[in-house]
This record gives structure tokens, sequence and C-alpha cells, in this order.
């Protein structure tokens, strides 16, 4: 079994493509929409196999499964657009990766970079290597995302190191939306620490899953990015308290020059400089 997946997106609202494919099911988070056989072909508008399925999961990621045409990814791309539109075609193809599943005389799994190798096919399989294969290219977005915002906090650290230290709360508070928005998306969408469904009625399936975690280092690339952020956090407080110290600063040096102008002021008229 060939798999190919991309993360095209953020989010994807399962239930409204259930609607419309008539498949009577509330999605929630944990398990993703698996397309195939009619509901597949009449979206992609041709024949499909058995062996052919879609999985679309709610944190962004499409992964295809035996997929070899490039126009019915295409196609796929185009039909999930018409749900979200904030998708960009032009990204779609930016965060991918390609795995296959093969069985072979073997005791034990085996698991490489490209493939993996099973004594026995069970039906869990493709689900769990589909949920892996998502998590990883949607963490590898989210990776590239927080490595702009660390661009972005290079620029205001440059303006600091030339004293031009004074920074606008509409930047500091995009900046941190957007560091926000990064710790949202990794934690509450892609669901690094949750497993499937099948995991917990599955002593098999919970194992390989682990494995398959481990393998692709889900966890621990969730750990660096959870660290990264909560210093981002630290730089970002850092620069509000800076800022805020320079504009109470600049206050109390306005209160003192109002003073100042008052005492002359009085002194004036005491004199009788002024009447």
């Amino acid at each position: 079994m060939k798999f190919k997946a991309f993360s095209i997106t953020n989010e994807i609202d399962l239930n409204k493509i259930a609607v419309q494919c008539g498949i009577p099911k509330k999605f929630t988070w944990e398990e993703p929409l698996i397309l195939k056989g009619n509901i597949l072909k009449s979206i992609l508008n041709r024949e499909v196999g058995d062996s052919q399925y879609i999985l679309v999961f709610s944190f962004g990621s499409v992964v295809f499964i035996n997929q070899t045409h490039a126009d019915e990814m295409k196609d796929f791309f185009q039909y999930i657009k018409s749900f979200e539109p904030e998708v960009n075609l032009a990204h779609a193809y930016t965060y991918t990766d390609d795995y296959s599943l093969q069985i072979e005389q073997t005791k034990e799994i085996e698991l490489t970079d490209e493939f993996v190798v099973i004594p026995e096919y069970e039906s869990f399989y493709p689900e769990i290597i589909s949920t892996v294969l998502a998590k990883s290219v949607a963490l590898e977005k989210t990776e590239e995302h927080l490595g702009k915002i660390n661009d972005q906090l290079e620029v205001l650290i440059d303006r600091l190191e030339k004293g031009r230290m004074r920074v606008g709360n509409k930047r500091l508070a995009k900046m941190t939306a957007e560091i926000v928005r990064h710790e949202y998306n990794t934690h509450a969408y892609i669901m690094i620490l949750d497993k499937p469904d099948i995991t917990w009625t599955s002593n098999d399936a919970n194992d390989f899953y682990d494995k398959m975690s481990e393998f692709f280092e889900l966890n621990d690339r969730y750990t660096i990015l959870k660290s990264k952020t909560e210093t981002l956090y630290n730089i970002m407080d850092g620069f509000s308290n800076i800022s805020h110290s320079i504009r109470g600063l600049f206050v109390e040096w306005i209160i003192v020059i109002l003073i100042v102008i008052e005492i002359l002021m009085t002194v004036s008229e005491y004199i009788g400089w002024l009447p």
C-alpha cells in the first residue's frame, strides 16, 4: 500500500464534508474522515479501486492511499478548498511525505524511513500509518512557521541592539497572537498526545502506533516545539517589559517637564514677568 500525506491548512471541518457526502455521522477531533468507494468516485468523477482511500484529518492533513495520479490529488484539493476557502493550492504540495506498507515473511515489524514491513496484514495498519504521517507533515508545517516567528523576533532583537527599543503595542500583540496560534495549532489541532480510537480496543494497534510515533519522533518534536514556544513567550515578555518601562519613563519625564513649567510660570507671575 502506497501512502502520500500532505498538510494543506490548519483546520478542516470534517462534518461539512460528511454532510455533503451523505455520511450520517458526527465526527470528533480524534477520528479522520475516510473516503472510499462510491463516495470517492463521486468526488473525483472517475473510477476508483477497492484499495484506494483518502483520509482527511481535522488538523488540516490529507493522506492518499494508493492514489497514483497527480490529477486526482489536485482535484481533491480543489474539492477541499470549496469547504475551506483559506486553503492555498499553490502551497498544498509544500509539506508532504511518502510511505509504503509491505507484507513479507518476517518475525518482527521492520520500520524504515520509506516503508514498514509487517508479517501479517491487519485492518488497523492503514489508519495508524496515515495518522502518524498526517501528524508528521502537520508538525513540519508548524516547525517552519515557528522559524518564521523566530525571524521576526530577530529583527526586534537587532533593533534592541541598536538602541531603538520602542516597539508598538500592535506589533507586540500581533506577534504574541502568532505564538499563541502556533501553540494552539500544535496542541489542540494536531493533538500529538492523543491516540487513534482503535488503539484503545486493540493492544496490537496500540503497540504499532507507539512504534510508529517513536520512529517519526512525534513526541520528541512536540517537546522541542513546546520548549521553543516557552522561550518565545519569555522573549516577548522581555520586549513587553522594556517597551512598558520606556513608555513609563517617557510619561514620568513629561510630568516632570509640566511641573517645571508650572513652577516657572508661578515664579514669573510672582516677580512680575507675567501678568
